[in-house]
């Protein structure tokens, strides 16, 4: 009895350290991943990669964003790369705030070297801002960037200022006023950062014309930006990840907690199967 109390500890034990084991070798895993890109490409390789994570007791999911915190991070590791090495700049995220994102923007842009924008699979709003600072940006075939247009409250500020220009003011509340207020700040704001990203790279006009369509409203904040569309914009993208950077992302797997969305077999691609024949006529 005493032995079998003692194997269930253990297996207790063992439960309880595999997460951990786990999560140290996929880190150490990721630190060779990204020394062998450094080596491949000779330059200094810094991830943000916000991925959605599991809160509290209650198993709440919340969505990892752009931030101070990520800014107080990436800055100083972009400041301590020595001026003759390239950064490749790996981002996969939502957005989040501007003052970080533009403060990430800031330092990428005063890197002496050439700094690269990678995007696997998206860079959304704040993380577009960022990408704008790069000398060059790298997408895939199916990967997007998103609108830059600032959101007040959860609404988007061209569209506050919109309602204050088509309505009557008597017909407006208070507080949409003060939202369009704010959303025309904003706008500013956020249209004279961009431009001050970009306004080195291509004459002024065509500058502020791309920042416009990125940041004026005309789509959604959630629309997706293809690597042609951005491309046609006058950005300097470029298509088809390495390889070595998507094995990279592999290692940042979504934190399992119920039943995966998505699921599929390996397949051997050197062995693909026949296709189905018809029956023949008896």
């Amino acid at each position: 009895m005493e032995l079998l109390s003692i194997i269930i500890a253990l297996i207790f034990v063992a439960s309880a350290l595999q997460p951990v084991i786990q999560g140290r070798l996929l880190a150490a895993r990721r630190a060779n991943q990204i020394a062998a890109i450094e080596k491949e490409r000779g330059s200094r390789v810094i991830t943000m990669i916000h991925r959605q994570e599991t809160q509290n007791l209650l198993g709440f999911r919340t969505s990892r964003m752009i931030d101070l915190e990520d800014a107080q991070q990436i800055i100083p590791a972009i400041q301590e790369t020595p001026a003759g090495t390239p950064i490749d700049l790996i981002l996969h995220t939502p957005g989040g705030m501007v003052l970080a994102a533009m403060q990430i923007a800031r330092a990428v842009k005063a890197h002496p070297s050439r700094v690269t924008v990678h995007v696997p699979v998206y860079a959304m709003s704040g993380g577009t801002l960022i990408a704008l600072a790069a000398d060059e940006i790298i997408m895939d075939n199916f990967s997007v960037l998103g609108p830059i247009d600032p959101q007040i409250s959860g609404l988007p500020a061209a569209s506050l200022v919109e309602v204050k220009k088509e309505k009557p003011i008597a017909e407006i509340s208070d507080l949409t006023l003060v939202l369009a207020n704010m959303g025309e700040k904003a706008l500013r704001q956020v249209k004279a950062g961009a431009v001050e990203l970009i306004g080195d790279r291509m004459p002024a006009e065509q500058a502020a014309s791309l920042v416009d369509k990125l940041a004026g409203g005309q789509w959604t904040h959630d629309y997706a930006l293809t690597a042609e569309e951005a491309k046609l914009m006058g950005l300097n993208v470029k298509i088809g990840i390495p390889a070595s950077i998507l094995n990279l992302i592999r290692l940042y797997p979504q934190p399992i907690r119920h039943a995966p969305a998505i699921e599929f077999l390996p397949q051997n691609p050197a062995r693909s199967p026949e296709a189905p024949r018809p029956a023949s006529a008896q």
